[in-house]
């Protein structure tokens, strides 16, 4: 078991808001020693997405990196830190294109952060190599943190491919990046979250129709009903740009993509752009990421040993 003498800070994806993360770093307690933010009792846990969007990112890596080699915080991998490593990765099989293809809607995600590190320089390169020693989930004893969805057959089906530390290997790159894969579809669950199949798209933010979505994995009733499995983003809209209708209460056409998560252990999570006040997902469950790349609180948990989570230990900066 690996835990603090006074428990964790898990803190939402941050997405180069450095600004922000410094914030909330400073209403957390924490202060900057020797060049690393650092608490006298507690440690940070970062869910991942440190990159991509944002103004700073640069020194969102910067700020997060001297906390975990200090010892100061501890870190799970992100889908956004996956991206870049499949992005800059020659694709073994056709050397000449890359493990994630450099198509313009591709880019458009990635731009910002290839432009504020120098895609091809040394930094860059520095940045790869340390996102590759990030694992992808951490099982605390008492606490689990992951980044989209806690899946013990995907972290079953992986187990031999990861490096030290539940990271990322080569080998585990390259397969995650064939579609269809049990490799790929298990870094899907792991660092994106299980989907399901809906009657009517919706536009994602980037403004491209989503005809999956996302699984509601944390709750216990998931598995019933399309509505209720089905994670339809508030304030989302139909392809005629009219409001989008509930879904219909029908059975799943398939068996759920991952069984609702019902373990006493906690989990905290990241990457689903909640909005609105910072609430638990379940007794046992919490996401951290309320937007913070579209305007809205950089959050954190504060997480004191409770095996059921309570609305009252988050902690947000201004939206």
């Amino acid at each position: 078991m690996t835990t603090s003498s006074h428990g964790f800070d898990i803190i939402g994806d941050i997405h180069g808001h450095a600004d922000k993360l410094v914030e909330l770093l400073a209403m957390l307690g924490y202060q900057r020693v020797d060049g690393v933010w650092t608490h006298p009792t507690r440690r940070a846990i970062f869910v991942g997405d440190l990159i991509d969007r944002g103004p700073k990112q640069r020194e969102t890596v910067e700020i997060v990196r001297a906390m975990v080699e200090a010892g100061k915080a501890q870190i799970t991998l992100g889908n956004h830190e996956f991206n870049a490593i499949a992005w800059a990765t020659p694709d073994p099989d056709d050397p000449d294109t890359y493990l994630r293809p450099h198509s313009d809607k591709k880019h458009k995600q990635h731009k910002e952060y290839l432009r504020q590190v120098v895609e091809g320089s040394g930094l860059h390169h520095e940045h790869l190599q340390w996102f590759m020693t990030l694992p992808l989930w951490l099982d605390l004893g008492e606490l689990r943190v992951v980044h989209a969805c806690w899946d013990p057959k995907a972290q079953i089906d992986i187990a031999g491919m990861c490096g030290v530390g539940n990271s990322l290997t080569e080998e585990l790159v390259i397969a995650a990046s064939r579609k269809k894969s049990a490799e790929h579809q298990a870094i899907e669950h792991l660092l994106k979250g299980p989907e399901i199949a809906i009657p009517e798209p919706y536009p994602d933010k980037e403004g491209s129709p989503r005809f999956e979505a996302r699984y509601r994995w944390w709750s216990a009733d998931a598995g019933t009903s399309l509505r209720a499995g089905a994670l339809i983003p508030k304030g989302s809209k139909t392809a005629d740009g009219g409001e989008y209708p509930p879904l219909p209460q029908t059975p799943l056409d398939k068996p759920p993509p991952v069984e609702p998560y019902s373990d006493a252990v906690p989990v905290l999570y990241g990457h689903y752009w909640e909005n609105g006040t910072p609430t638990i997902t379940s007794d046992r469950t919490a996401c951290v990421d309320y937007s913070v790349a579209k305007g809205g609180p950089l959050v954190a948990y504060r997480w004191q040993g409770e095996s059921v989570l309570t609305n009252d230990h988050f902690v947000s900066t201004a939206s």
